[in-house]
C-alpha cells in the first residue's frame, strides 16, 4: 500500500510527500483516513514547535484497518471510527492524521453511529479531548453520567466554535445552566445546543449583563478563545468571590489576577491525553491519570453520540479543494485568520 502525508520540512513549511505505512504500536490501530479536520494546535505545529519530518493533523474518521495488542477497546477491521491523535509528535513522527493511512490510540475513539457521516464525525477529535479535560478535569464539574443534583451557571466562551459547541451540550447534560457568548449571527444555533442564555461578546455591557443573568453567582467559566481580550469578559463575569476560570491555551496568571485576584487560572493540553512523554516546547511526562480519564470519557461520549444526545458541529468540506492538497489550503486558511465559526473538514 502507498501513502502520502503532510509532513513538516521546517518552521512554517509543511508538505504532502509520500510516506511509509506506519507502524502497528501495542495500544495504536492503523486507519484507512476517510476524513480530517483542520486545527489551530496543527498550524501552531508548523510554524512554531516544527520537527523536520513530523506528520501533521489530530482529528480523523476513517475505517479500522489494524488493531494492536494492546487496545483495550473491542474493535475489528472495517469498524468506522473517528478519534484523537498527536499531530506532529516531535517524539513519534508518524502519529499525524493529515494521511491516506495513520495510526491513532485506539481507545480515545468513537465508533461512529450509521447517522453520522465521516466528514461530520471528523470534527470531534480534539473537540472531545479538550471538553472533557477542560469541564471535568479542569472544572471538575458533575459529569453527564452523574448530573447536578442542583443546578449552577457556568460560562462557555465561544459557544460557537467546534470545542465551544461541544461544551455547551455536556455542560447542559450535567444539569447546569448553561451561558455562553457569540454573535448575534449564531445566537439561535447556540440555543439550539441548549444554551441558556446567550451574551454578543462585542457589547459594551457583555460583562455587567453575564454578572445580572447569573445573579454574581458565576463560578465556573471555560474560555474556547482563550485570548487577554476574551479573558478580560470571562474573569471579569465571574463572582467577586472568585471561581475557576480554564483555558485551551496557558494565560499569564498575574494578568487574571488583575481582572479578579480571587480566581484560580487553569488551562488543559489535549496531548497529556494520549498518556506518553512528548515535546511541547519542553519535554512534558506521560500522566497515566489523563490517559485514564480520557479513555473513560471517549467512551461516555460515544454512548451519548450513539443515543443521539450530541450534535456534531457542521462542518465546512473542502473549503480549497479536497483531499490533502485541499488540507494544506485549509491550514494556509487558519494561518491566515481567516476561518472563523466553523471548522474546515476534507475528505481523503
Amino acid at each position: 500500500m502507498s501513502n502520502h502525508a503532510i509532513v513538516i520540512q521546517s518552521p512554517g513549511t509543511a508538505k504532502l510527500v509520500e510516506v511509509s505505512i506506519p507502524e502497528l504500536r501495542d495500544e495504536y490501530i492503523i486507519v484507512k483516513v476517510k476524513a480530517v479536520a483542520v486545527n489551530p494546535t496543527d498550524v501552531l505545529h508548523v510554524n512554531y514547535f516544527a520537527t523536520p519530518g513530523a506528520r501533521v493533523g489530530c482529528d480523523y474518521a476513517g475505517i479500522v484497518e489494524q488493531v494492536g495488542s494492546g487496545v483495550e477497546k473491542t474493535l475489528k477491521k472495517g469498524d468506522r471510527v473517528a478519534g484523537f491523535a498527536h499531530g506532529a509528535n516531535a517524539l513519534h513522527h508518524e502519529d499525524g492524521t493529515f494521511a491516506e493511512y495513520i495510526t491513532a490510540k485506539g481507545d480515545l475513539l468513537v465508533l461512529i453511529p450509521d447517522n453520522v457521516s465521516f466528514e461530520e464525525a471528523a470534527t470531534l477529535g480534539v473537540g472531545i479531548t479538550t471538553v472533557g479535560q477542560a469541564l471535568y478535569q479542569s472544572l471538575d464539574l458533575p459529569t453527564p453520567s452523574a448530573p447536578a443534583e442542583r443546578r449552577f451557571p457556568i460560562l462557555i466562551y465561544g459557544g460557537s466554535t467546534a470545542t465551544g459547541a461541544l461544551a455547551i451540550q455536556f455542560a447542559k447534560l450535567s444539569g447546569l445552566d448553561v451561558y455562553t457568548t457569540a454573535s448575534p449571527k449564531n445566537f439561535e444555533y447556540v440555543k439550539t445546543l441548549g444554551a441558556d442564555g446567550v451574551f454578543d461578546y462585542n457589547s459594551e455591557t457583555v460583562v455587567e449583563d453575564i454578572k445580572q443573568a447569573t445573579g454574581g453567582q458565576l463560578k465556573h467559566a471555560l474560555d474556547c478563545i482563550s485570548k487577554e481580550p476574551t479573558a478580560r469578559i470571562a474573569v471579569g463575569a465571574l463572582s467577586d468571590d472568585g471561581g475557576v476560570y480554564t483555558t485551551l491555551l496557558p494565560l499569564p496568571n498575574d494578568f487574571v489576577s488583575s481582572i479578579n485576584s480571587n480566581v484560580t487560572a487553569k488551562s488543559t493540553l489535549a496531548y497529556t491525553s494520549i498518556g506518553e512523554d512528548f515535546v511541547f516546547g519542553q519535554p512534558v511526562a506521560a500522566n497515566a491519570d489523563d490517559l485514564s480519564f480520557a479513555k473513560k470519557f471517549w467512551a461516555l461520549a460515544e454512548g451519548l453520540l450513539s443515543d443521539g444526545k450530541l450534535k456534531v458541529h457542521a462542518p465546512s468540506v473542502n473549503e480549497g479543494g479536497e483531499g490533502l492538497a485541499g488540507v494544506l489550503e485549509g491550514l494556509s486558511l487558519v494561518r491566515d485568520g481567516k476561518v472563523s465559526g466553523k471548522k474546515l473538514v476534507y475528505t481523503i
